[in-house]
């Protein structure tokens, strides 16, 4: 899929998406919430309002009030390509979130997701 059609895909389609991979091994979507929250900078309600807007997956990242600046030492595979090796600036915003979601699903804990990421600045 180009990356095009991915910035364009709506965040009220994707997001479900990446609830549901999160469920699946017993993680909740407020925790998926919150890793979104870390990363992005969003309030929860506008966050939320967001979800059920027709805004694009890119867009919403584009518009993101307060990118974390630690999202940048976010290392990891996400579909068969290292994050930190992602060139396209919106593609890389948008596979630090897939890790960050893959990590949860993998078990690990939210303090070391979120912290992992600021003890190493």
């Amino acid at each position: 899929m180009s990356n095009e059609k991915v910035y364009g895909m709506k965040l009220s389609k994707l997001y479900p998406l990446l609830v549901e991979k999160a469920r699946k091994k017993g993680r909740t979507r407020e925790e998926v919430d919150e890793v979104i929250r870390w990363l992005t900078g969003y309030e929860q309600k506008k966050f939320e309002e967001l979800v059920e807007s027709d805004i694009s997956y890119g867009d919403f990242f584009r518009n993101a009030p307060k990118p974390n600046e630690n999202r940048k030492l976010i290392k990891g595979v996400v579909c068969g390509v290292r994050v930190e090796d992602i060139e396209e600036p919106l593609m890389r915003e948008i596979r630090y979130l897939d890790k960050l979601v893959d990590d949860l699903a993998k078990g690990k804990s939210m303090e070391k997701i979120l912290r992992k990421q600021e003890e190493e600045s």
